[in-house]
């Protein structure tokens, strides 16, 4: 769910800029050989880019999150952006396991589009070209359709697996999904693994994303299987995150340094 990367009626979870203020963020780890030891970085003033909302957006908004609260069974107060992150956290918090979550945003991605669509794209465009053209095809609507969850993009050139490149990626500049839930788990769990999962089984087309968690951008790259021992799981906690903040608060003997989501 940026996910969510996602596909609204043929396009993927969003991405879109605002201009804005400087933004700082820590991140605290730790890793296997130093024990418990934690270890901060601060990371790099970034402004982040600005987003003019297109004539779509609040359209794929609504629709989005009329399904993510069909799902989770729980509505936020909250207007706009802002309900739909508190909705997107009520499902992290749903889910009795990762694997239930990731399920959960898969069920959500392809509700958004109409029955046997996925099907027909799957037997008829994704075979078309060793799978570059689909590949392509849906990068490019990624970018059309789904800059209002995730921020700007654009199309780049990625690496394939056979030694070729080919213009099936996507590049989020700074995912405003990301940056607005400070949540590891939530960009995994409700964005990342069910994204590729959707594409890859439900759509024919492999996927790998390979978010940054230092200045929150993104790489989509259709065409390519993500590794099956993904290092991405072991990456800790943001300092921003406020779900570490909760645990911190209330037990403060428990190391938080490593997300219990991711």
């Amino acid at each position: 769910m940026k996910a969510l990367g996602i596909v609204v009626g043929a396009a993927p979870l969003p991405v879109l800029c605002s201009r804005a203020r400087n933004h700082r963020f820590r991140v605290s780890f730790s890793s296997p050989s130093s024990g418990s030891k934690a270890v901060e970085q601060v990371g790099i003033a970034a402004a982040k880019p600005e987003y003019k909302p297109g004539v779509f957006d609040d359209m794929f908004l609504n629709l989005f999150r009329n399904k993510l609260v069909q799902e989770v069974g729980w509505d936020s107060k909250e207007p706009g952006y802002d309900g739909l992150i508190e909705v997107a956290h009520r499902l992290m918090m749903k889910g009795t396991s990762n694997s239930t979550t990731v399920e959960a945003a898969v069920r959500i991605l392809r509700s958004l589009f109409p029955p046997y669509l996925l099907e027909l794209y799957q037997m008829l465009i994704a075979p078309i070209g060793g799978g570059k053209i689909a590949a392509m095809m849906v990068a490019r609507v990624t970018v059309l359709t789904c800059q209002w969850l995730m921020g700007p993009c654009k199309v780049n050139s990625v690496d394939l697996t056979d030694g070729t490149s080919c213009s099936s990626g996507v590049y989020v500049e700074r995912c405003r999904y990301l940056e607005e839930s400070k949540c590891v788990g939530i960009c995994t769990n409700t964005c990342k693994f069910p994204t590729q999962t959707f594409f890859k089984d439900h759509m024919g087309v492999p996927l790998l994303m390979e978010p940054n968690f230092g200045d929150y951008s993104c790489q989509f790259k259709f065409g390519v299987l993500p590794p099956q021992d993904d290092t991405i799981l072991k990456e800790p906690c943001l300092e921003a995150c406020p779900n570490a903040s909760r645990r911190r608060m209330v037990a403060n003997n428990v190391d938080v340094t490593t997300c219990p989501k991711a």
